[in-house]
């Protein structure tokens, strides 16, 4: 994987990768803190402007520092104090999928796995990737079925072993997938109800 990044798909002709979202404010003279998505936090800025969610704005950022936990700090000109910096707190930076450079064999942008196919490693259809999230535990695939039933699988070599950005399909362990109301199959002992008197 070359990057942790979040995405944006809506409009696949016009695709947007997130590079980082604004955390806060640090000192008085406008400085902003950012959380980054890329695999060198300071690249957040490598990529030329940056764009607003919703792209009426942009932003030319100047890294200036790591702050710690995977943040960095940000300069932006025309943000000179603290009370304009907070005003941003949330606001998330967008760059043209275009501008990043190509992954190497075997890799890929995590945006480039949005609506990829999901299958089984026996070639059972289990819907589509929606989303990919890591709270802290490690990358998670987040899957929805066909009737709109949520599931996630750890994104690890084991649990997803084939990644086929052609054919738009992603394989994984149909063992290794959680399902929301329990797993795909069958009931666990946990959703079983026993009539008892007493």
């Amino acid at each position: 994987m070359v990057a942790d990044m979040d995405y944006e798909s809506e409009n696949q002709g016009a695709v947007r990768i997130c590079l980082g979202v604004v955390t806060g404010a640090h000192g008085l003279h406008g400085l902003l803190r950012v959380r980054t998505f890329t695999e060198v936090p300071e690249d957040v800025g490598a990529y030329g402007p940056v764009q607003s969610e919703d792209g009426t704005r942009e932003y030319d950022l100047k890294v200036r520092n790591r702050t710690g936990k995977g943040q960095i700090l940000v300069h932006i000109e025309g943000v000179a104090n603290r009370d304009v910096a907070e005003a941003l707190k949330g606001e998330h930076f967008y760059v043209p999928r275009a501008r990043l450079p190509e992954p190497d064999a075997d890799e890929f942008y995590n945006a480039d796995l949005l609506g990829l196919d999901v299958v089984s490693s026996d070639g059972k259809a289990l819907g589509t990737v929606r989303a990919l999230h890591n709270f802290g535990g490690g990358d998670m695939l987040e899957v929805v079925d066909d009737a709109g039933r949520l599931g996630t699988v750890a994104f690890t070599r084991v649990a997803v072993p084939e990644i086929n950005l052609l054919a738009r399909r992603v394989t994984v362990e149909s063992a290794a997938m959680l399902w929301s109301g329990g797993p795909n199959d069958k009931a666990g002992p946990w959703d079983r109800r026993e009539d008892t008197d007493g």
